[in-house]
């Protein structure tokens, strides 16, 4: 057992919640743990924020899943409060995330996921941007399964970078074009999806977050995005460069081998201006149609659930899901560091030092 889960196993989160067991670390000081409700046995997932992040992020986080509340594809919020050197979240445990279901499927989606989560995703944005919300943070590991019932449920989830959306403030479109290329220290998010505004670290709008998702999409199809895997002396010139490559790469070249739709997506987005409201019903069904067209049926038949069930009857375990719940700190990710916030060592307090 983690010796973190050991010194605090005994200790009563909000009166009820135990902690069993640990599911990873996170950035900006952030523990993931499994956790029961000790008065029906259900478990539940608990994030640790460490006092010294300021201002707390999960604070934040936990007032927009309050927003959200009710909403198909948001974890419920169960407990909110602070314990000693910790604020903490207790909410719904969810399933693997979809980097990890990537990674089972052999580090590549099948057409009909694609569009099967394409549909999920751009309604989980629309209700997001119609609450006035801003994600910039997407990618593959902020996105997971549900449980049981809901396990063919998208649920969107760190929220950490999210802010309301204010158009009025924002500054045009054309602004950040205009600037010299951002170093680490400006880019928002993860450099391999970012938006290029994002790169910029200027004001974002729901374009950001749809440019984002269209790379996503773009690396489920193709298996990996043209700027993945470059050779550079380190990070500052990898930013760089992923940047100028978005910015010049033509919109064919990036969907190349994909249906049109993909890049009639992309070039759509785009082509969005600070203010508008992207048309998701029109993008939903225009991946709709396409789905159709290509005789797919929606039947929640997914490709991890293809593989799960082949492997089940070759008589083979694999497991679906890394034990890193929310983790996508590769090359492509920026570190807690590059946000001008410390990165925090996580101090283990003992059970004594809980109960007071």
């Amino acid at each position: 057992m983690d010796n973190f889960v050991q010194r605090v196993r005994d200790i009563r989160i909000g009166d009820k919640y135990q902690l069993l067991r640990k599911l990873g670390s996170g950035s900006f000081g952030k523990v993931y743990l499994a956790g029961r409700d000790v008065d029906c046995g259900k478990e539940v997932a608990i994030k640790l924020e460490h006092y010294t992040v300021e201002p707390s992020l999960l604070d934040e986080e936990v007032e927009i899943y309050q927003v959200l509340a009710g909403h198909t594809g948001f974890p419920r919020v169960y407990w909110h409060g602070r314990l000693h050197d910790f604020t903490i979240m207790v909410f719904e445990l969810l399933g693997p995330n979809l980097e990890d279901l990537f990674r089972y499927c052999g580090n590549q989606f099948s057409l009909k996921t694609t569009l099967m989560l394409a549909d999920q995703l751009l309604r989980r944005f629309e209700v997001f941007h119609s609450l006035h919300f801003l994600h910039r943070d997407i990618r593959p590991e902020n996105f997971l399964l549900g449980m049981g019932r809901r396990g063919n449920v998208v649920y969107m989830i760190d929220l950490g970078l999210a802010i309301y959306h204010q158009p009025q403030r924002l500054g045009s479109s054309s602004a950040a074009a205009s600037d010299d290329p951002a170093c680490s220290s400006q880019l928002l998010g993860t450099s391999r999806y970012a938006s290029i505004s994002g790169h910029f670290g200027v004001a974002q709008s729901r374009r950001d977050d749809l440019e984002s998702l269209g790379y996503m999409l773009v690396y489920f199809m193709r298996g990996k995005l043209p700027w993945q895997g470059l050779r550079v002396p380190d990070c500052e010139a990898r930013y760089r460069r992923v940047l100028e490559m978005k910015q010049t790469i033509r919109v064919s070249d990036l969907c190349a081998d994909l249906p049109i739709e993909f890049a009639d997506y992309m070039n759509y987005v785009r082509n969005l201006r600070d203010d508008d409201i992207p048309d998701y019903r029109n993008l939903r069904k225009m991946f709709s149609n396409l789905f159709h067209q290509q005789g797919f049926e929606y039947d929640n038949v997914f490709d991890w659930t293809i593989r799960k069930f082949q492997r089940l009857e070759a008589g083979l375990q694999e497991p679906l899901a890394s034990n890193d719940v929310d983790e996508g700190e590769g090359e492509d990710t920026v570190k807690p560091s590059d946000y001008g916030v410390k990165d925090q060592t996580i101090r283990l307090a003992k059970s004594a030092d809980l109960q007071g």
